[in-house]
């Protein structure tokens, strides 16, 4: 499997980590739980999530100014 490949099922499994961390925030915050690493939860998927979402957006301006 190549590299993009791995990057992009990565990037998948990492939206619905975040997806989830979310979800459980939102949770959270209607019972009232004062759990502020709950919050916190989120953006443990979010930092590589944007580090590949980033790298799959700019893949094929990058490879089109190659060619």
């Amino acid at each position: 499997m190549s590299t993009q490949m791995w990057i992009r099922q990565i990037h998948r499994w990492l939206s619905m980590a975040f997806t989830l961390a979310v979800i459980a925030n939102i949770v959270a915050m209607i019972m009232q739980v004062p759990a502020v690493w709950i919050g916190f939860l989120a953006l443990i998927p979010l930092i590589p999530l944007l580090a590949t979402g980033l790298y799959l957006f700019a893949r094929p301006y990058v490879s089109r100014s190659n060619a």
